[in-house]
């Protein structure tokens, strides 16, 4: 079987690796407070939660924003191959931090 590489998936892997590099704080803050509030008393689970997806929708605001700039120099097609493509990545790569994206097309 042959699998054929989309002509974005090169700049999405490199955009996502750049991401990673300049967002590393916020990213290491995010799997701190995941731990944090999993591991909380019941009493203290649902502040440490809100903590959570507070970073959580950091990073996917970040996301968004990364897809959406590079997307605005496109045309419309490629502008939605392209976020199609990041979108793809963004899953496979960050999860549950990319939940931000869907829908927002």
């Amino acid at each position: 079987m042959i699998f054929r590489r989309g002509r974005f998936d090169e700049l999405v892997d490199r955009q996502l690796e750049l991401f990673e590099e300049d967002r590393a704080p916020l990213l290491a803050e995010a799997r701190q407070a995941d731990h944090a509030w999993t591991a909380a008393a019941a009493d203290e689970s649902e502040q440490l939660y809100g903590d959570y997806q507070l970073v959580v929708d950091a990073i996917g605001e970040g996301l968004y924003e990364t897809r959406e700039t590079y997307a605005a120099s496109l045309e419309s097609r490629a502008a939605n191959e392209y976020r199609a493509a990041f979108d793809r990545k963004t899953r496979k790569r960050f999860g549950r931090y990319a939940s931000f994206l869907r829908g927002e097309q």
